[in-house]
């Protein structure tokens, strides 16, 4: 028993060496992206001259720039203007690479035929079809989570900074500034509001497209309080105040809310991968010496 354990760990020690060293740390794919910032963007022309053409057989008729799909890309943090192209080339191409794929593995196997295997077939196109939209999903709900678990402490930070004699624009450039490390998409989003006050936008406007771009509906309701504040001439230190307490408290009630659900999460794995486990240990060694106490007796009478 010594010598395959030794074996295992071992061979698993030795996978996990080669991924580690075949996978660039963090530092060294930022310090890549900093000395050859060209790559991405060659990447990028190389992925949209590929799934370009297919993209016009999927794309819709209307304007791209007020589709709903474009609010959806800035609120994931993809402000890349030819971002649609490949999404639409990969909602043509996956369709048909997944159909493909599951026509000659099916092919393969005798034991599919007739509607089950178009069944099938149509099931792995339709899978292919919905890939990307639950790849864009996951990343609008991973970054709006990230914004809104961070943004009460960009608010506790905004307000330090009015108390403290800073003006508004003045505090979010701050607050920008700080909160790079721990949230970059809220630092960014933060800077293009200030940027866009910069080039002259009004402040209402700038706040009300941070608000959009995040798609987070406390966004919205910081940015119509600091227009209604600098419109009315009410004090802006006491009405952060006010928000930031508010916000602390929703982040609260959520993280107490996922809290409470994790039981019932946990209920399908207990039943089905724990339970049966602990069922075979305790009453196992019981029903193998009633087995072995019962069947002796039942022979005997038998006879």
């Amino acid at each position: 028993m010594i010598l395959p354990a030794l074996i295992f760990i071992s061979v698993t020690l030795g996978l996990a060496g080669l991924i580690l060293l075949a996978t660039p740390s963090k530092a060294q794919q930022r310090l890549q992206a900093l000395s050859d910032p060209a790559a991405k963007s060659n990447w990028i022309k190389t992925a949209v001259s590929i799934a370009g053409p297919f993209a016009k057989l999927s794309a819709p008729s209307e304007d791209w720039d007020r589709s709903r799909l474009r609010i959806s890309f800035v609120n994931a943090g993809i402000r890349n203007s030819d971002a649609h192209l490949i999404y639409f080339g990969v909602k043509t191409l996956l369709p048909l690479l997944f159909a493909a794929a599951t026509f000659f593995v099916l092919r393969a196997s005798s034991q599919f035929g007739g509607m089950t295997f178009i069944m099938w077939v149509m099931l792995a196109a339709l899978l292919g079809c919905y890939l990307p939209n639950l790849y864009l999903f996951l990343r609008i709900r991973r970054r709006k989570r990230e914004i809104f678990e961070n943004f009460p402490d960009a608010a506790d930070l905004m307000l330090v900074c009015v108390e403290a004699g800073f003006g508004l624009d003045a505090g979010l450039t701050k607050v920008a500034e700080e909160m790079k490390i721990k949230s970059p998409a809220l630092a960014e989003e933060l800077q293009l509001a200030n940027l866009e006050m910069r080039a002259g936008g009004t402040r209402e406007k700038s706040l009300r497209n941070l608000a959009q771009r995040t798609g987070i509906e406390e966004i919205s309701t910081f940015a119509t309080m600091l227009t209604q504040a600098d419109k009315f001439g009410t004090s802006i230190g006491e009405s952060l105040r006010v928000f930031s307490d508010d916000l602390r408290h929703k982040r609260q009630t959520r993280a107490e809310e996922a809290a409470a659900k994790i039981p019932t999460k946990l209920l399908f794995p207990l039943v089905v991968c724990i339970f049966p486990s602990i069922i075979m240990v305790i009453m196992g060694p019981a029903a193998i010496q009633v087995i072995r106490t019962i069947l002796p007796m039942i022979g005997k009478g038998s006879v």
